[in-house]
């Protein structure tokens, strides 16, 4: 095993492409699904294809206002962009990086297919590119979502910087993501598989508070599942880039539009029933 940070890169990106060929063809593997029908209640009107392998909605929590500009890490098959789109309306645009271009293709895919439908997805556009280095301007979004890919990142300063640097002033940060409550084993580390499954790759809890705001963020607010029985815990991430005119709102964690967390990544569609907790 190696944390060589080309070979992490490329086994993560096979991972996803896998499940995204899968998707594509029509015939999902078990795992190739995700939980996009579980995690998300608006999810019921789109397209089979857009899943889902995230560990929460980061949607709910942004509180996404009309005319915004949206931008979504490491966007997958689209449905956070759909479902964004949606909240920032026809005014709004959402954008979504991915590296994996399979993921793309999917992205575009169900993209087509909700304009064909007559679904408002105008505003969305995929872009292909590394969280690492965002392919945006300075200063070019008001908000950006993610959801659990951060911790896939080999270089999470490198994430954090580029996010500070291209959201405006009083920008919001505002993610889903995997977080650890204690530190695992070199072995665990090195674990591609566990990489690619949204594990290895995490942040300790207070680490990640600490990398926000030593990028300049300031309100950083981490909200962990309840009760996490293992090392990992899916988290609700806020932060804020300082200054702005706009009058600040309070950071949203709970109350009826805040889905349930789920198991990370790969592991997502291994979550059966929300109901059941010992599945999730």
């Amino acid at each position: 095993m190696t944390t060589d940070a080309e070979t992490i890169r490329d086994a993560v990106r096979g991972a996803y492409g896998e499940r995204a060929r899968e998707v594509l063809s029509g015939a999902p593997g078990d795992r190739a699904g995700g939980v996009a029908s579980k995690l998300y209640a608006e999810a019921d009107s789109l397209p089979a294809g857009v899943v889902s392998y995230g560990c929460g909605n980061p949607v709910a929590i942004a509180q996404l206002q009309a005319g915004e500009t949206v931008l979504d890490l490491g966007s997958g098959a689209g449905l956070d962009c759909f479902l964004a789109a949606r909240q920032v309306g026809p005014s709004g645009r959402v954008i979504g990086v991915d590296m994996t271009d399979d993921m793309l293709t999917l992205a575009e895919t169900n993209r087509a297919r909700l304009l064909a439908a007559g679904v408002h997805v105008a505003n969305v556009e995929f872009r292909r590119g590394l969280i690492e280095a965002i392919p945006l301007d300075d200063a070019a979004v008001d908000v950006i979502i993610s959801n659990c890919v951060i911790n896939l990142s080999t270089d999470k300063d490198a994430v954090f910087s580029e996010a500070f640097r291209v959201l405006r002033p009083g920008g919001r940060f505002q993610v889903s993501d995997v977080v650890l409550l204690r530190e695992i084993s070199n072995e665990e580390r090195a674990d591609l598989d566990l990489w690619s499954g949204c594990k290895s790759g995490a942040l300790h809890l207070d680490d990640y508070r600490s990398r926000l705001a030593a990028a300049g963020f300031e309100d950083v607010e981490i909200a962990v599942e309840a009760n996490p029985t293992d090392a990992w815990a899916s988290a609700l991430i806020n932060a804020r880039r300082p200054g702005g005119g706009a009058p600040r709102r309070g950071w949203q964690f709970s109350g009826p539009t805040i889905e349930l967390l789920a198991p990370a990544g790969l592991d997502t569609a291994d979550c059966c029933s929300l109901d059941d907790p010992s599945c999730c």
